[in-house]
């Protein structure tokens, strides 16, 4: 699996956070996402699948 983050999209709504917090953080200055790991173990497909879903801007696109 592969994620991209569309930061001009990102409002800093922060759901991704909640949904996947091991590949997910925010900015403390904007609120702004931050990738922690671009290509997660497989254990963590479900949580990243669910934060793209969650997220309002739709700034997450998961390959794979």
């Amino acid at each position: 699996m592969k994620i991209h983050i569309d930061e001009d999209k990102c409002v800093g709504g922060g759901q991704c956070v909640l949904a996947a917090p091991e590949v997910f953080d925010q900015r403390d200055d904007d609120g702004i996402v931050i990738l922690l790991q671009d290509s997660p173990p497989s254990d963590l497909d479900a949580q990243v699948h669910e934060a793209a879903l969650l997220c309002p801007a739709l700034a997450i696109a998961v390959e794979g």
